[in-house]
């Protein structure tokens, strides 16, 4: 897709907070499987983070899965243009999902890539 000279990214992230719930229950129903890798820390009354993330992600021609955890949290990983990367992070950690209340983001390795690794953004279950 783009060169190394392009700027490529790629982080893991971790949101925390409650992201689970009935929303989510909705999305597998609805078969929606594109997202990206990421960590979320939320409070979402009732809403799940994943379809946002999966988005949002989209939107940014972002690669790369998001998923929820059985311990409240959403996972993921992104790759993609820094400067798009560098955006989501701060979507992560500062906007969410309507109605979330979002504790904290981590990221982790976070690391500049010289082709991609996935063809697209999705949700894993």
């Amino acid at each position: 897709m783009s060169s190394p000279a392009a700027g490529l990214k790629s982080v893991d992230y971790e949101v925390f907070g409650e992201v689970q719930g009935v929303f989510f229950r909705k999305v597998r129903a609805l078969n929606l499987k594109e997202s990206i890798p990421c960590h979320s820390s939320l409070s979402l009354p009732g809403r799940s983070v994943s379809p946002y993330t999966d988005e949002q992600a989209k939107k940014l021609g972002l690669v790369g899965w998001v998923k929820n955890t059985a311990q409240g949290t959403v996972i993921g990983q992104m790759q993609g243009p820094a400067e798009k990367v560098h955006f989501m992070m701060n979507w992560l950690k500062s906007v969410g999902s309507p109605m979330s209340r979002i504790d904290k983001a981590n990221f982790s390795n976070e690391r500049e890539i010289s082709k991609l690794d996935f063809n697209s953004f999705s949700t894993r279950y």
